[in-house]
């Protein structure tokens, strides 16, 4: 979990203490104030007030279910990016119960990681340029410490690029921008714009991280520093989307886009303008679709954005999987539509990796997307990009070969 707030400005002697010792430190502040404390019921009402205002504090700190757990250090240089209220709500993660704690959504950004990726990240030839700042992070019991993005101190892969994007017969010009077709000769993008693999016999595990496009510091991290057999998910809202899709497939990675899905708690949690409901007409739903296919070219498929609520309706999913079919596209979810059948290929996630933001339950999930690769020869994690989400699985894919396993793209997971 990312570091809480400290409060070491309150003691806990200040917050607690009796209306009289309140006037006392207050006496300086003259003849009005004190005459303002000697009202009744004002200074036991102020007195009350800190004691809530504390007790809300410790509850806050003393809830953290990571509290525990072995913590991540985190140092953010050039950290001047204000953050965007747009972004920084934490329900547009993809995670199964579309929650996050308020606490962890002040931490979150606080460190500035929800800033909005624009337009001017990108150069004149279309590629990601330098942003400013990286996630320094030493995980629980290892000494060397991962840094996550920036233009310095990062290590970046070697690239392993895919056929740019677009592929000729593969789209055709929609309302809001290129739409996917299938191609006169059968082509889809669903195995077009995937990325190639061979097995080797080995259980294969895959990992998607998503959310990327919303803070370009975590997005260049998970495009350079993931291996290539990583996918990369992106949300359609995030400015200069083609730019990022580019970079990832030049630098190996195939890629998904997000389709805003309406949650059990829909619109208390609101996904967006573009979000799939369950009884809106299907005029409506396909001119949704439209616009988020529309963001960009290149992704093989789509992966539920929240959705808790939409994956259970049955009508409203035929609905959905029978454009993804006559579009030739991948459905990946988040493990929430595990017993549905549709789309051109469709796979489900085993495990959420980061429900819990800390490195030692992200480590644990992934223990269990391998356990499951053992038992049945293939698995797939998914989680958002988090520094932590990143530091952990740019770790764990390190040592996967050594276990057995093989890592594979989520796209050779899939099934017709």
């Amino acid at each position: 979990m990312f570091a809480k707030p400290k409060l070491s400005a309150l003691s806990s002697s200040s917050l607690f203490r009796q209306p009289t010792g309140l006037i006392a430190r207050l006496r300086g502040l003259g003849p009005v104030a004190l005459e303002t404390l000697k009202k009744p019921y004002t200074a036991p009402l102020l007195a009350m007030g800190l004691f809530v205002g504390g007790g809300v504090l410790f509850l806050n700190l003393a809830s953290d279910p990571g509290a525990g757990s072995p913590s991540v250090r985190i140092s953010m240089g050039g950290g001047d990016h204000a953050p965007t209220p747009k972004a920084a709500a934490p329900s547009d993660q993809p995670i199964a119960d579309d929650t996050t704690s308020g606490l962890q959504a002040f931490t979150l950004d606080s460190l500035g990681l929800f800033k909005d990726a624009s337009a001017d990240q990108f150069n004149a030839s279309g590629e990601a340029g330098p942003v400013d700042g990286a996630a320094v992070i030493t995980l629980p019991n290892d000494g060397a410490p991962i840094t996550v993005a920036g233009a310095s101190g990062a290590v970046k892969l070697a690239a392993s690029p895919l056929t740019p994007a677009p592929i000729a017969g593969l789209s055709q010009n929609g309302p809001n921008g290129p739409l996917p077709i299938i191609a006169t000769d059968g082509r889809v993008a669903a195995a077009t714009y995937a990325r190639p693999f061979k097995s080797n016999g080995k259980p294969m595990v895959g990992l998607i991280v998503g959310g990327l496009g919303l803070n370009p510091t975590t997005t260049r991290a998970a495009i350079e520093q993931l291996p290539a057999e990583v996918t990369l998910s992106f949300v359609p809202y995030a400015e200069g989307l083609q730019g990022w899709i580019d970079a990832a497939r030049a630098q190996g990675h195939e890629v998904l886009i997000e389709i805003p899905m309406e949650p059990t708690n829909y619109p208390d949690t609101d996904p967006g303008p573009q979000t799939l409901l369950i009884n809106q007409r299907p005029d409506d739903m396909q001119a949704r679709l439209n616009w988020v296919l529309g963001r960009a070219v290149g992704y093989f498929g789509v992966m539920n954005y929240q959705g808790s609520a939409f994956l259970r309706d049955k009508p409203a999913m035929n609905g959905f999987l029978g454009t993804m079919k006559t579009r030739g596209l991948t459905f990946i979810d988040d493990g929430q539509a595990r017993d549905q059948g549709g789309a051109w290929n469709r796979a489900s996630a085993d495990r959420v990796i980061d429900a819990q933001i800390n490195a030692q339950s992200i480590n644990a999930q992934l223990t269990g997307v391998e356990s499951a690769a053992r038992s049945k020869g293939r698995a797939l994690g998914t989680g958002f990009a988090y520094p932590v989400t990143l530091a952990v699985a740019i770790k764990w894919t390190q040592g996967l070969e050594a276990k057995g396993l093989q890592l594979a793209p989520a796209s050779a997971l899939a099934h017709k």
